[in-house]
């Protein structure tokens, strides 16, 4: 039986990029959207694509997603629960 390989999510083309914010960075963002906390969507803390952050629960990530086809990158925040 061959070796299996733990496969780095994170590094897969069609795995977009993840960000955890700072406390300052969360606060601005929460501030911007005029949203609480418990009104942003979620992400659990044992989503593979956030593995490598050392998130706690509370934390807010950053999703860079780009556009194939036309290159436009968009953000998107998740609360770590």
């Amino acid at each position: 039986m061959a070796d299996k390989k733990e496969i780095e999510v994170g590094k897969h083309f069609l795995v977009p990029e993840h960000r955890k914010l700072s406390e300052e960075e969360k606060e601005e963002i929460l501030k911007k959207y005029n949203v609480a906390e418990k009104e942003m969507p979620k992400i659990s803390k044992k989503d593979p694509a956030i593995k490598q952050l050392n998130v706690e629960e509370g934390d807010l990530i950053e999703i860079k997603r780009k556009v194939l086809t036309t290159g436009e990158t968009y953000f998107y925040y998740r609360i770590v629960v």
